[in-house]
C-alpha cells in the first residue's frame, strides 16, 4: 500500500506544493537533495529541487510543482518544443530503439492488442508495427496528439487522459495483451497507482513492458546533479530498478526480463507479466 503523504507547511505558493519531509515511496525520512536548479527561464515557477531517499533510493522533485506551476512550465517552455517534434519522424537510433523493445516480447506471446501509455504522436506503434503487422494498437495521452495520431493511422483507438481517471479506466479495463510505459511512469504525479491502473488494464497473462531513467547508473553516480534526468521540472519521481521489481510482485507479477547492462546504462526496461488479479 502507498504511505500516506506528510508534507510540512510552508508560505502559500501558487507554483509549488508544500515540501515533503518523507519519502512518497517508502515513507522513510532520511532524505537528502541531489540536484538544486533554477527552472528554465527569468520568471514564474522559480528553483527545482531533487530529493533522495536514503532508505529505498527513490528520488523525487521536493517541493513538486502545483498544477497551475506544471501549467506554467508546459505553456512556456515545452509546448513549442513539443510543436517542433510534432512534424519529425523519429531518427533511425529511435526506431531502432522501439523495435528493440517490441522483440523482447516476440519470445513470450503473439498480441492481439496492445495499449501504449504517453504515446503522444504514437511514433512508437507506428514502428513497431513492422515487428507484429496484426496486433491492434490503441493509445493512451494526456494531449490531442493522440487523436491526430489515430487519423494518421497510427493507432486503431485514441484515448485522451491519464490513465488513472475514473473516465479512462472503466473503458480499459482487463482489454490489453500487452501494456507498454516509455518514459511516463517518471512523470506521473503517483507513480505507483499509475502501474497499478496499467496492470488493471491488462487481461490475465498480460505483458506489462515499462522503460525509465536509471537513478543508479553508473552515470549518474558519476555526473551527480549534472546528470541529464535530473534537469526540472521534467521528471517528477526517479525509480530504482529495485523497488518497481518489488511492487510489480507483490501486484501478482512475474518479473520475466530486466536490462542486464542497466548499471551502466542511463534507462532501464522491464518486461513483467501479470498471472493474478490486481489489488
Amino acid at each position: 500500500m502507498s504511505p500516506s503523504p506528510r508534507i510540512t507547511p510552508q508560505a502559500a505558493d501558487p507554483y509549488h506544493e508544500p515540501r515533503r519531509e518523507h519519502c512518497p515511496w517508502c515513507g522513510g525520512a532520511r532524505l537528502r537533495t541531489r540536484a538544486r536548479a533554477a527552472a528554465p527561464g527569468r520568471r514564474g515557477p522559480g528553483a527545482c529541487a531533487v530529493d533522495q531517499c536514503r532508505d529505498c533510493g527513490h528520488a523525487f522533485q521536493n517541493p513538486r510543482f502545483t498544477v497551475e506551476g506544471l501549467a506554467f512550465h508546459h505553456r512556456n517552455f515545452s509546448a513549442r518544443r513539443l510543436e517542433d517534434l510534432a512534424d519529425r519522424s523519429p531518427t533511425r537510433a529511435v526506431r531502432r530503439r522501439h523495435r528493440a523493445a517490441a522483440r523482447t516480447v516476440l519470445p513470450l506471446a503473439e498480441p492481439e492488442s496492445w495499449l501504449d501509455v504517453g504515446t503522444g504522436h504514437a511514433r512508437f506503434p507506428e514502428t513497431v508495427r513492422e515487428v507484429f503487422p496484426y496486433t491492434s494498437f490503441d493509445g493512451l495521452d494526456p494531449t490531442p496528439r493522440v487523436e491526430q495520431a489515430r487519423l494518421a493511422g497510427r493507432v486503431e483507438e485514441a484515448h485522451i487522459g491519464d490513465l488513472t481517471n475514473p473516465w479512462v479506466l472503466p473503458r480499459l479495463y482487463a482489454r490489453y495483451d500487452v501494456v507498454s510505459m516509455f518514459h511516463h511512469l517518471e512523470h506521473a504525479p503517483d507513480p505507483r497507482a499509475e502501474l497499478h491502473a496499467a496492470l488493471a488494464a491488462l487481461r490475465p497473462g498480460g505483458l506489462l513492458i515499462l522503460e525509465l531513467p536509471n537513478p543508479q547508473s553508473v552515470f549518474a553516480m558519476l555526473l551527480g546533479r549534472r546528470w541529464p534526468p535530473y534537469r526540472q521540472p521534467r521528471h517528477l519521481h526517479l525509480l530504482p530498478l529495485a523497488n518497481l521489481c518489488e511492487e510489480l510482485e507483490s501486484q501478482g507479477c512475474d518479473i520475466l526480463t530486466t536490462d542486464r547492462r542497466a548499471r551502466f546504462s542511463n534507462t532501464y526496461r522491464i518486461v513483467a507479466r501479470r498471472h493474478t488479479e490486481t489489488s
